[in-house]
């Protein structure tokens, strides 16, 4: 095994923190991987690993070789980018990862152009709003909205997404329809929890000042089609992207509150590790991507 093999080798273990799934996931043999290892540790002559039976952790030498590493492969990769021939056309599977409701309404229905283009590309899509760790799962990119707060990632932004305050029709029926942030602050929500862990606030902008408030509700979600539900519902106000309710709106099951109060528009990133080599695949469906949300918004 050369020398950048085994750099890569010994990226991987700490990122998956197991011998088993860095052979798993580079279809090596255990014992192979773990003579490897070895005999990278004979030739630096450090201990790179902390091993026990159930974890395995880098030391202080291996943290900062680890990082060492992470460079040195990031640099190589974005070399043999840049000189392999234009004509080469990207390949092989990527790993995407996006919120349901954003899939269904900018990617999904769309897929048939972007394997048009590229026909070897072959797409392992997740649906979902848990938090992703791109390094452990092997994720090469995530579709996600609000500023990205990691600095690990890299971000390109593709979309901004206009923002409605809404609640439903019963709901207004029974509480009254706010015509203050006063008013407003007595009403309830249906509260959503971000990938911070935390409940988000409703945000309003007035005369060009920002203001935040959090509402009480009977029910916290942490999922956008669970969201949009409970609203219907009838359980309490809701701030959301606009274009997952139109239909709702125009039908008036959800009627707008504050349309002259609207919050700034979500922002929409394409996130991917800063020490992951920007590979074609990745690179052709981030701009795919923006093309994509452009044209729909």
């Amino acid at each position: 095994m050369d020398r950048l093999d085994a750099m890569r080798l010994f990226v991987r273990i700490v990122d998956l923190a197991s011998f088993t799934k860095a052979a798993d996931e580079l279809q090596l043999p255990r014992a192979s991987v773990s003579l490897a290892l070895q005999q990278l540790e004979v030739r630096l002559g450090v201990r790179l690993l902390n091993r026990t039976t159930r974890h395995v952790s880098p030391t202080l030498d291996g943290q900062a070789y680890y990082l060492r590493c992470q460079q040195i492969l990031q640099d190589v990769g974005e070399a043999e980018d840049l000189f392999r021939s234009a004509q080469l056309k990207p390949r092989g599977k990527l790993r995407v990862d996006m919120q349901g409701n954003q899939a269904q309404r900018f990617v999904l229905p769309y897929l048939g152009d972007f394997h048009a283009r590229y026909p070897d590309v072959e797409l392992e899509i997740g649906l979902g709003d848990r938090f992703v760790d791109l390094v452990r799962e092997g994720v090469d990119c995530v579709l996600r909205s609000g500023e990205p707060k990691d600095s690990s990632m890299v971000g390109r932004r593709v979309a901004q997404l206009r923002q409605v305050t809404c609640a439903s029709r019963d709901y207004l029926a029974r509480r009254g329809t706010p015509r203050t942030l006063e008013e407003f602050s007595t009403h309830q929500a249906v509260n959503y929890i971000g990938s911070s862990g935390r409940v988000l606030p409703f945000d309003f902008i007035v005369d060009g000042e920002a203001h935040s408030l959090t509402l009480p509700g009977p029910v916290t979600v942490s999922s956008a089609s669970a969201y949009g539900a409970c609203c219907l519902a009838g359980l309490g106000f809701m701030q959301a992207p606009r274009y997952n309710f139109e239909k709702e709106l125009a039908s008036g099951e959800l009627v707008e509150v504050f349309a002259d109060w609207q919050p700034a528009p979500m922002p929409v990133y394409v996130l991917y590790p800063h020490a992951r080599q920007l590979s074609s695949r990745v690179r052709v469906f981030v701009d795919w991507l923006a093309e994509r949300m452009a044209a729909a918004g």
